[in-house]
Parts: C-alpha cells; sequence; structure tokens
C-alpha cells in the first residue's frame, strides 16, 4: 500500500485501479527513472512530471536507412555544436496523421556506442506542457527488426538542460524533427520549487 500511495505522489495522474500490463510497466519505468536520475537530486525528485501512458503513443514506424548520409552540424543549448548523420528515416501514423522523424547517429561518441541512436523532437506542447526545447528518445540499431522500429513517446525524456542550465550542451532537434502535432506522452515540464 506503501508503494501505491508513492507512486501517487510522484505521478499524480496515474490511475493505478485495473491498469493493463503495459500501463503497469510504464509505471515501473517511470518510477526508475526518477530514481535513476543522474542530475535531479534526490530533495527534488518530486519535481518530475509525467503524462499518464498512453499506448496509443507507442507507434511501430516503417524505417528508411539513409546511406552514406552526409554528417552536420547541429545547434545546442550551449557554446558547443555536435554532430550527427541521418541513419534512417522513420515513417509513422499518429491518429491517422502521417508523420516522419530522422534517428540520428553521434559522431564520436566512443566506444560501446556504435549501435546508438538519437531521436530529438519537438512538437506542439513544448514551452506549454514540456521543455521548450525539446525532448529525446534514445533507441538502438539492433532495435529496427525488418525495416521496422517500435517508437514509445511515452519514454519521451528532458535533456539535462530542462534542470540545470548551462552546464549542458543539449543538441536542439533539427528541423526534419519538428512535428506539427502535439505528443501529450513522456515527460513534462520539470516543477521547481520558488
Amino acid at each position: 500500500m506503501k508503494n501505491v500511495i508513492l507512486l501517487l505522489l510522484v505521478f499524480p495522474g496515474l490511475r493505478l485501479a485495473a491498469q493493463s500490463g503495459y500501463s503497469d510497466s510504464m509505471a515501473s519505468y517511470f518510477s526508475s527513472y526518477v530514481r535513476n536520475h543522474e542530475v535531479v537530486a534526490d530533495s527534488l525528485k518530486d519535481g518530475f512530471r509525467f503524462y499518464p501512458a498512453n499506448e496509443g503513443y507507442r507507434v511501430t514506424a516503417d524505417v528508411e536507412e539513409v546511406r552514406n548520409s552526409p554528417w552536420f552540424s547541429v545547434e545546442t543549448s550551449g557554446t558547443q555544436r555536435k554532430t550527427f548523420r541521418i541513419y534512417a528515416i522513420a515513417k509513422f501514423n499518429l491518429d491517422g496523421r502521417p508523420l516522419e522523424l530522422a534517428l540520428l547517429q553521434s559522431q564520436g561518441l566512443g566506444a560501446g556506442y556504435e549501435n546508438y541512436l538519437f531521436l530529438p523532437f519537438t512538437d506542439l506542447t513544448n514551452g506549454e506542457d514540456t521543455y521548450t526545447n525539446g525532448r529525446y528518445i534514445d533507441l538502438a540499431i539492433t532495435d529496427i527488426m525488418g525495416k521496422k522500429i517500435v517508437l514509445d513517446f511515452n519514454k519521451a525524456y528532458n535533456p539535462y538542460c530542462a534542470y540545470v542550465s548551462g552546464k549542458y550542451n543539449c543538441p536542439v532537434p533539427p528541423e526534419k524533427n519538428r512535428l506539427d502535432v502535439a505528443i501529450e506522452a513522456g515527460e513534462k515540464m520539470f516543477r521547481t520549487r520558488h
């Protein structure tokens, strides 16, 4: 019972009665995300907020790989720029609307990250319910199976710059990844104390 009360305090919009397996797994995911967050101090972790888990924002996208894509420079929230290339384009439908996003590879991440794909995006919730400069989803090349990939926007998270300004150089989503729809899923804007 104590865990149920804690979950309701941390995630006020979370409904625990008669949850599906997906909702349960997302509640566990959110809890783990907050508990293991490296930037926000334990005393401030009650500032995390999430949209209620919605399986409608877990979509299967068709993947079009982009061969020999050129590297390009991406603006960040700080003074440094970061270098990426488009690994693939993910095409999917959300509420009957066709959308696409570029899955990026980062240059210079180092050994052990060759499989890593980065999905930064903005949507119409930015600056209102979610962090102004967009959110991220982490993926891997091995997540692509049979030219398909699952994009779970319930796992969209804020960059470190959403919590600590000036310390990090967080990539700003490129123009191709700016959606003109509201993605009401994943992490909301962090609530700070006044």
